[in-house]
């Protein structure tokens, strides 16, 4: 089983660990490394889940890695938990930026499994142990300083480190910038098409007045009047017939006409 060129130092600790006779020596606990070299020499394991026995593993052992198990040969060296609480690890470290002040802590490392040299650290904004966080890379050349549980930098902070992994929460602040930039850009472009469209439609607008200037005749100020005069010259009131006049009649009685 062939191995990567590097893997990170969490591959490691997760997996138990099953030696060449098919025995489980347990889950990885700790790391076992050289912080003034920046050099992971192996890793540590519990055998038990009670018990301060524990089990110290080179490096070079290290055989194959499947997706619950890493592979080792040969035998491993024994040692109890207050020994390896006092092997130097910069893994939980808090990084420090320049002025220092925290920025993070150190929650993993990637590794040249050939030569053991770690190529760089991940930095956690917050709790490493919190599924989905962020991690930053911080290669060894921008370390400045390094104390017991303190890593001295001199980055201003975390934006000045490269992005190694996004949490959900900054994929999605990622991508809201890349889709309001790409609408802000697309408004822009359309915005520009109709004022280049409406410079277009009034150029033309004025050459078609400056080529044809419609004439408009205006009528004379008493064509009203006019028109009404002749109407009503033309009208021709009926001619009444006139009657005879007839003469009166009166009653025998006394000639009166109103009796």
């Amino acid at each position: 089983m062939s191995l990567p060129e590097q893997l990170l130092l969490s591959d490691l600790l997760r997996r138990h660990v099953r030696c060449d006779q098919g025995v489980d020596h347990g889950l990885g606990a700790m790391a076992w490394m050289h912080p003034p070299v920046h050099r992971l020499l192996g890793w540590i394991s519990k055998p038990s889940a009670f018990g301060d026995r524990r089990l110290a593993w080179r490096l070079n052992q290290l055989r194959g890695i499947t997706e619950l198990e890493v592979l080792v040969k040969g035998d491993p060296a024994a040692t109890d938990l207050a020994t390896a609480e006092r092997l130097p690890s910069l893994i939980d470290a808090v990084v420090l930026d320049r002025d220092r002040q925290p920025i993070g802590t150190v929650a993993d490392a990637a590794v040249e499994l050939s030569s053991g040299a770690i190529l760089h650290y991940l930095v956690a904004r917050s709790d490493p142990r919190l599924p989905g966080s962020s991690r930053w890379r911080l290669t060894p050349e921008r370390i400045s300083d390094q104390q017991p549980g303190e890593v001295c930098t001199l980055v201003a902070g975390l934006d000045d480190l490269p992005l190694a992994r996004a949490s959900v929460r900054q994929e999605w602040l990622r991508r809201s910038r890349r889709w309001r930039n790409q609408v802000q850009l697309g408004t822009e472009r359309l915005k520009d098409q109709f004022q280049q469209a409406g410079a277009q439609m009034e150029e033309r607008l004025e050459g078609w007045l400056d080529d044809e200037e419609p004439q408009f005749s205006r009528p004379p100020a008493d064509a009203s009047a006019l028109a009404d005069r002749e109407a009503w010259d033309d009208w021709d009131e009926p001619e009444l017939p006139l009657s005879e006049p007839q003469p009166h009649r009166y009653s025998r009685r006394g000639d009166d006409p109103w009796l």
